[in-house]
């Protein structure tokens, strides 16, 4: 099966997760995935998340999911920059998700990184997607 989107693909797999309140979900690994998991896990969005090998050379990423008092974490995820339509910005130019209640996840040269990390850094780059 060929994904025009395989980040939207994930990103629709875990809100479809959330809605269905199971524990987790998974997704076919790659390194971007990854990095964007590993942005989630550290901005508090998700559990966890780890790598299974299922045959030589093809993986998938199993994602734990995480709640709060029954309720999802994650309220809203939404791809910003797709295959038909990037969408880059300038740090001063990014933005807040919610007034800063929410995130928003970046590729940038220094690699995959929140909002926040972002501005720390002082860098921009493509927006990948924004989380509530």
């Amino acid at each position: 099966m060929s994904l025009s989107d395989p980040l939207g693909d994930m990103l629709t797999r875990i809100r479809n997760a959330q809605r269905a309140r199971h524990a987790a979900c998974v997704a076919p690994a790659s390194k971007l995935r990854a990095n964007v998991l590993e942005a989630l896990r550290r901005e508090g969005y998700i559990r966890g998340y780890a790598q299974e090998d299922l045959r030589k050379g093809v993986a998938q990423l199993r994602i734990e999911l995480k709640y709060l008092d029954g309720e999802p974490v994650i309220k809203e995820i939404h791809r910003v920059s797709k295959p038909g339509r990037r969408v880059y910005s300038k740090i001063k130019e990014l933005p807040r998700v919610y007034a800063g209640l929410g995130v928003s996840i970046l590729s940038t040269p220094r690699g995959v990184l929140s909002d926040a990390e972002a501005r720390a850094a002082n860098v921009g780059g493509e927006v990948l997607c924004r989380v509530f």
